[in-house]
């Protein structure tokens, strides 16, 4: 009976393990995933955001807007930033927003998704698609809603244009684990005056949880009122680099085709 016990404890301990093991490696070897994430093709992007990623050897995605003046303007350095393992996607030609009452800074009428027709919004993820195809070569990218808004009227327009691209990111923020991700809309946390603090500690809260935690940057040390100061942002990126055993830090193209592949 002792001997049996000991067995039974054994046998235990090598299953409990086994599962262990088995989480550890749900995230390409890694106990979590973590994307870094930043819209609208600011100059601080290429500034300082992609120098700081690529000295930590850490790849972001940049959801870039077609008819920015800093994508057409900075064009090699776009390139050059694609061609070192950072996605660039797809965040429309205009970024379209719906215009409300409450908004403090109204829309011109050629931004505003109030006036947009569903073969509009099409037209031009498609465009920017063949824009971006031009500058990096590829065919394999994520989108990102402007503003989060995903209706032209009362139509959801991904999912016209879904199968041009490997997911989309959303604005809502929460955490999912491998099995619970929704790929058409895949939730993120904004980053507002956040401070690295903060941000380790959303880190440290996806590694326990073993889920996908997105950060969705506008400014670092500038470029929009949705902004983060660089030594909070740099902050981050110091505690992920220090926690690469745990963690699987990698654009959102490469996040959403192993996700696919794992359900």
């Amino acid at each position: 009976m002792k001997y049996l016990k000991l067995f039974l404890l054994f046998l235990l301990g090598t299953v409990l393990q086994n599962c262990r093991d088995e989480d550890a490696v749900k995230w390409n070897g890694k106990k979590c995933a973590v994307v870094l994430t930043y819209d609208d093709a600011l100059d601080e992007h290429l500034d300082y955001v992609v120098p700081s990623l690529d000295k930590l050897n850490l790849k972001g995605t940049f959801y870039v807007i077609g008819s920015s003046d800093c994508l057409s303007g900075r064009r090699v350095e776009w390139q050059a930033a694609a061609a070192s393992g950072h996605e660039l996607g797809n965040h429309t030609l205009m970024h379209p927003c719906k215009n409300k009452p409450k908004r403090k800074k109204q829309l011109p009428p050629e931004k505003d998704l109030n006036n947009y027709t569903l073969k509009k919004v099409i037209d031009e993820i498609e465009y920017t698609n063949a824009i971006l195809n031009k500058m990096d070569g590829k065919s394999e990218r994520t989108f990102a809603f402007p503003c989060g808004q995903k209706k032209v009227n009362d139509t959801l327009f991904y999912n016209y244009v879904k199968d041009d691209f490997e997911g989309a990111r959303g604005v809502k923020r929460d955490m999912k684990s491998i099995t619970e991700i929704n790929l058409d809309d895949i939730n993120a946390y904004g980053m507002k005056g956040h401070s690295g603090t903060e941000m380790k500690k959303l880190v440290d809260e996806a590694i326990e949880n073993k889920e996908l935690l997105v950060f969705l940057f506008h400014g670092v040390g500038g470029g929009s009122p949705l902004n983060v100061e660089i030594t909070a942002h740099q902050e981050l990126l110091d505690y992920l680099s220090f926690k690469e055993e745990d963690i699987w830090v990698a654009p959102m193209v490469d996040v959403a085709k192993y996700v696919k592949e794992q359900l």
